[in-house]
C-alpha cells in the first residue's frame, strides 16, 4: 500500500498576531504534527529556544545555506532573514507526516508556487490596536522597531485575501479551536 504525501500548512500573519502561540497550542492538540523549525538572522527574544522556536544564525551562515540551495522559502523581514529548509520538509512530507510552517507571506507565496497543494492560514489580529498592543507588551523591541512592524502589518493583512482559510485571532482559544478545526478537515479526507 502506497503511503499517503503530509499536507503542508502554512501559518502567516502580521507580527503580534499571535502565530507563535497558536502553532504551540496546536502542537499540543496533534501532537504527530512537524514543525519546521525556520533558520533567521535575528536575535532571540526571551524564553526563546535554539532548535524549538528558530536556528538562529548568522548572517554569513545564512548566506551560505542560501547560496547552497537549502531553503524552500526564504525572505528578508524587519531587517532580519528567515528560511526554511528544503530538505526538512521534503523527507518529512515523503514520509507522510503533516508539515506545519510558520512563516511571512513573502515566503507563503514562494511555497505555494512551488507546492500549490500547500494550505495557506492567515492569523488576523482584531484591530491595529490589539496588534500594537501585543507588540508592546513584548518589551523586546524599540518603538521605531513595531513602527516598522504595524507598518509592515497594513501590507500583510492586505494579502489575506489571496490564503485558503483567514482567522482573527480575538480570543485564543476560539482560534485555537478554529485551526485544529482546519487541520482535521484536511486530515479527514485522508484517512
Amino acid at each position: 500500500m502506497e503511503r499517503r504525501r503530509g499536507h503542508l500548512f502554512i501559518i502567516s500573519g502580521p507580527s503580534g498576531a499571535g502565530k507563535s502561540t497558536l502553532r504551540k497550542k496546536l502542537l499540543e492538540r496533534f501532537p504527530d504534527l512537524v514543525y519546521s523549525v525556520s533558520y533567521t538572522t535575528r536575535l532571540p527574544r526571551p524564553g526563546e529556544r535554539e532548535g524549538w522556536d528558530y536556528r538562529f544564525v548568522d548572517e554569513d551562515k545564512f548566506r551560505k545555506l542560501l547560496r547552497e540551495g537549502k531553503f524552500l522559502e526564504w525572505a528578508q523581514v524587519h531587517g532580519n532573514l528567515y528560511g526554511t529548509n528544503r530538505e526538512d520538509v521534503e523527507k518529512a512530507l515523503e514520509d507522510g507526516c503533516d508539515v506545519i510552517l510558520e512563516i511571512d507571506v513573502q515566503g507563503a507565496s514562494q511555497v505555494k508556487k512551488q507546492m500549490p497543494e500547500s494550505v495557506l492560514i492567515f492569523v488576523m489580529p482584531p484591530s491595529e490596536t490589539a496588534l500594537e498592543e501585543r507588540l508592546l507588551s513584548r518589551g523586546s523591541e524599540a518603538p521605531e522597531a513595531i513602527k516598522v512592524r504595524l507598518d509592515n502589518a497594513q501590507k500583510e493583512i492586505a494579502s489575506a485575501a489571496t490564503y485558503d482559510h483567514i482567522i482573527v485571532n480575538d480570543d485564543i482559544n476560539k482560534a485555537v479551536d478554529k485551526l485544529a478545526s482546519i487541520i482535521a478537515q484536511y486530515r479527514k479526507h485522508e484517512r
